[in-house]
C-alpha cells in the first residue's frame, strides 16, 4: 500500500507509484487498438490512426509523470498538451469512428489531475459537451455510454489531486512545526541556561577577584571566600545537572508523534492517539510510561515483522486508585525469545520504580504490551498504602 502524498523513499517506488495511478487508465486503449487491428481502415487510415494514438498517449504519459514529479510542466505548456489531446481526440473520433471516443476520458483525468479545481471545473464538462457533440457524427449511444463516465472520472480525478495536494502540504506543515519546536526548545535550553549559569558565574569570578586581593594581607578572609566559591559552583552544578535531566526526561506526546513516524517508516500502519490526557500525571509516571511506548516501538519495528500496530492511552479507576494504562499491541510473532529480553526487564523496573506495573505476552493475533502508572497527584501517591 502507498500512502498518499507521502515521498517515495526509492526512485522504483516513485515509478511504481506512477505506474499504478497512470497505467489504469490505459484500459481504455482497448478499443482504439481493437479498431486499428480489425482492418475497417485504409493503410493510410491505419497508418495515421497508429500515429495519432502514439503521439496522444505519449502526451498524456507524459503530461501525468511530470505532473507527480518535482518539476511539473509550466502552466502555459500543461494547457498546451491538453489542447493537443483535445485537438487530437476529436480529429480521431470523426475520421475513424465511434472506438475512438474513449480517448476523451484521457482528457478528462488530464485535466482532472493535473489543471487547479477551478479550471478543472470547466474544462471537464466541456470534454464531455465536445465528446457528445463528436458523438452526433460518429455513433450517440456510444458517447451516451460514455458521458457519465467522463464526468465521473474527470472529477473524482478533480478530488484525489486536491487530495494529494492537501497532505503534502499538511506533511510540509508538520516538518515546519517539528522543526519550530526544536528551534524553540534550542532557544529555551539557552535562556534557561544562562538564568541558572550567569549569576552563578559572575558571583565566582567577583569572589575570586576579592580573594585574590585578600590573600596577601587577609588570608582568613581571602579562606572565606574561597568557601563561598566553593559553595556556589555546587549549587550551580545541582542546578545543571537537575536541568538537564528534565531536558532528557521522555515526553509521552513526544514518543506519541514519534512512534507514528517510526511505524510508517518501517511500513507499519500506525493506529495511535493524537493527544493524551495527561492531567494531573506526576512527571515521574509519564516518563516511565513514554520509556515503555519507546521500548515497545523499538520492538515492534526491529523484532515483531507486524504490519499493523495499535497505541492506545487510557485513563482507569482501580481500587489503588486512578491509573493511565498505555496498551501497544501488533499482529507479528513477538520476537524470537522464549523469555522476557533485557529491554523488558529494565522496562519493569523502571515502572516499578514510578509505582506503576507492566504486562507483556503474546496473544492470539500477536503480542500485547500494557504499561500502567499512577495517575493521581504527587500527594494521592505518597499516601496510598
Amino acid at each position: 500500500m502507498i500512502p498518499l502524498g507521502q515521498s517515495a523513499r526509492t526512485r522504483r517506488e516513485l515509478w511504481r507509484r506512477k505506474a499504478l495511478w497512470i497505467g489504469v487508465w490505459l484500459v481504455f486503449l482497448s478499443s482504439p487498438v481493437h479498431d486499428l487491428l480489425s482492418g475497417h481502415h485504409t493503410t493510410g487510415g491505419t497508418v495515421a490512426g497508429w500515429l495519432g494514438l502514439a503521439v496522444f498517449v505519449t502526451g498524456y504519459l507524459s503530461l501525468l509523470f511530470r505532473n507527480m514529479g518535482a518539476a511539473p510542466y509550466p502552466p502555459r505548456l500543461v494547457g498546451g498538451l491538453i489542447g493537443s489531446m483535445a485537438v487530437l481526440a476529436v480529429v480521431l473520433g470523426l475520421t475513424l469512428g465511434s472506438p475512438w471516443l474513449g480517448l476523451f476520458c484521457y482528457v478528462s483525468v488530464a485535466c482532472g489531475m493535473v489543471l487547479p479545481p477551478r479550471q478543472a471545473f470547466w474544462t471537464i464538462p466541456a470534454t464531455a459537451a465536445t465528446m457528445m457533440l463528436v458523438g452526433l457524427r460518429t455513433g450517440v449511444e456510444e458517447a451516451a455510454d460514455l458521458l457519465v463516465l467522463v464526468l465521473l472520472i474527470g472529477f473524482a480525478m478533480t478530488g484525489v489531486s486536491q487530495l494529494v495536494r492537501t497532505t503534502i502540504e499538511l506533511r510540509k506543515a508538520r516538518a515546519t512545526v517539528a522543526q519550530l519546536a526544536a528551534n524553540e526548545e534550542r532557544l529555551r535550553l539557552a535562556r534557561d541556561l544562562h538564568d541558572l549559569l550567569g549569576h552563578s558565574l559572575s558571583l565566582i569570578t567577583l569572589k575570586s577577584e576579592l580573594a585574590g586581593r585578600m590573600l596577601p594581607d587577609h588570608p582568613e578572609k581571602a579562606a572565606r571566600q574561597v568557601a563561598d566559591i566553593e559553595q556556589v559552583s555546587r549549587q550551580a552544578l545541582v542546578d545543571v545537572r537537575e536541568a538537564v535531566t528534565g531536558y532528557r526526561r521522555p515526553r509521552l506526546a513526544a514518543e506519541l508523534a514519534g512512534t507514528q513516524v517510526a511505524l510508517t517508516a518501517a511500513g507499519v500502519i500506525a493506529v495511535a492517539p493524537a493527544e493524551p490526557d495527561l492531567d494531573q500525571v506526576p512527571e515521574e509516571s509519564e516518563s516511565a510510561l513514554a520509556w515503555a511506548l519507546r521500548e515497545a516501538i523499538t520492538n515492534v519495528v526491529r523484532h515483531s515483522g507486524a504490519t499493523r500496530c495499535t497505541v492506545d492511552v487510557v485513563r482507569r479507576q482501580t481500587l489503588d486508585g486512578p491509573v493511565l494504562e498505555l496498551s501497544v499491541e501488533d499482529d507479528g510473532s513477538g520476537g524470537s525469545g522464549n523469555g522476557p529480553g533485557n529491554g523488558l526487564t529494565g522496562l519493569t523496573e523502571r515502572l516499578e520504580k514510578a509505582g506503576g506495573t507492566l504486562e507483556a505476552g503474546r496473544t492470539r493475533n500477536g503480542f500485547r504490551l500494557v504499561a500502567r502508572v499512577p495517575a493521581g497527584t504527587g500527594a494521592d501517591i505518597g499516601s496510598r498504602p
